[in-house]
């Protein structure tokens, strides 16, 4: 029988759902600056032209050496510097949730405050343009906060915080590398799914905190249903991403469910998924042909299908077993709600508030798949 997991701190479960909540914020509003194509308006990191805010007028920065990468554009600046910001409140947050997670492992409050120290440290070394060295120190954060997850248990959630801790920090990593990179797709789209894997580490850790089991007879069946659901919409998700960051939302026009008025069109799949191409090419507009495009757009199109068709299916399964009701309801609302996105981003031509629910849709589906696996236990659990 598994022991019941104890969180150390009487307000873990506030701050793990706090965390949650921005980790949400934090993946709708990068969303949106790279959907209205701000993801390179502070070509610097993590400063903006210099600056810990961003210029508010061109005049400002003229002198910063990033105006020789792209002009200063006060109007998507914000947006950028925003975003970190709020990803750095989110970074704090972990770290704090890994510290009251690790009060009682031995030396487990030092093992993570050094990790953060090394990485805290590799950032003006970076800016200072000592890549090296800076790689080396967050290199060696990212190793103890590994090798603490390796060795603890989760009896006290320890382990999926340290975790998480590790997973921002190569956030933070991607984060830099989609700046200095020039928007490099295999960048962009890994920065979306770590994104959503925080999301997802920090849901099933808030869940586990409170410990509310959702006890079924039939639970074992039903996590197999929920990790073949997270497989595929994982999937998909990467395919969204891949689509988003190669600029092929729109390469079979505003056809539905034709492809530029064919069910099948040329198309290059071989060269649409080309993961790693050189450094130094700024893919901002993407830099692939039409072809390419439209394999990438097929595929993301083939994969909702099969997305689709399962989910349908694994909500006529939990409609059968008593109690799961709402649960149903609500993945089957979410599901139909995010299909019927993607169908308007084609033809409506990729309105900005639509391709942001579209990222936010994608968010609560996986919430609601990463819940049921965090709270489905059989009886004898």
């Amino acid at each position: 029988m598994n022991l019941p997991l104890r969180p150390v701190q009487r307000h873990f479960h506030r701050l793990a759902w706090l965390a949650v909540a921005l980790a949400f914020c934090v993946i709708v509003f990068g969303a949106f600056v790279r959907l209205s194509n701000a993801g390179l308006s502070c070509p610097d990191w993590p400063t903006c032209y210099g600056r810990a805010a961003w210029p508010s007028a061109a005049h400002e920065a003229a002198d910063h050496v990033a105006t020789a990468i792209r002009p200063v554009e006060p109007h998507k600046a914000w947006r950028e510097q925003v975003h970190r910001m709020l990803a750095g409140s989110l970074g704090v947050l972990v770290l704090a949730l890994a510290l009251s997670a690790a009060r009682k492992r031995r030396y487990g409050m030092l093992q993570v405050l050094g990790a953060a120290a090394l990485v805290a440290v590799s950032i003006p070394l970076y800016m200072r343009g000592q890549y090296a060295a800076a790689a080396a120190f967050a290199g060696a954060g990212e190793a103890i906060l590994l090798a603490a997850a390796f060795r603890w248990s989760n009896l006290d959630l320890s382990r999926i915080a340290a975790l998480t801790l590790a997973v921002i920090v190569f956030q933070a990593l991607l984060g830099m590398w989609t700046v200095t990179w020039l928007l490099k797709p295999i960048v962009v789209m890994g920065h979306l799914l770590g994104g959503l894997l925080t999301f997802s580490l920090l849901a099933w850790m808030a869940w586990r905190a409170i410990d509310r089991p959702i006890v079924l007879m039939e639970a074992k069946a039903l996590r197999l249903w929920v990790l073949i659901g997270l497989v595929l919409l994982g999937l998909q998700i990467a395919l969204g991403g891949w689509t988003s960051a190669n600029y092929a939302a729109l390469s079979c026009g505003t056809d539905f469910p034709q492809c530029v008025g064919q069910w099948w069109p040329p198309h290059d799949f071989r060269e649409g998924f080309v993961l790693w191409r050189g450094i130094g090419v700024d893919y901002e507009g993407g830099i692939l042909d039409g072809e390419s495009r439209i394999a990438i757009q097929l595929a993301h199109r083939m994969m909702a299908i099969v997305v689709f068709l399962f989910l349908s299916c694994f909500c006529a399964r939990l409609l059968q077993t008593p109690g799961m009701r709402g649960w149903t309801f609500l993945l089957a609302g979410l599901t139909i709600a995010q299909v019927c996105l993607g169908i308007a981003n084609v033809k409506l031509a990729l309105p900005l508030h639509v391709a942001v629910l579209h990222n936010a849709g994608a968010a609560l589906l996986l919430f609601v798949l990463v819940s049921l696996l965090a709270r489905l236990r059989s009886p004898q659990d």
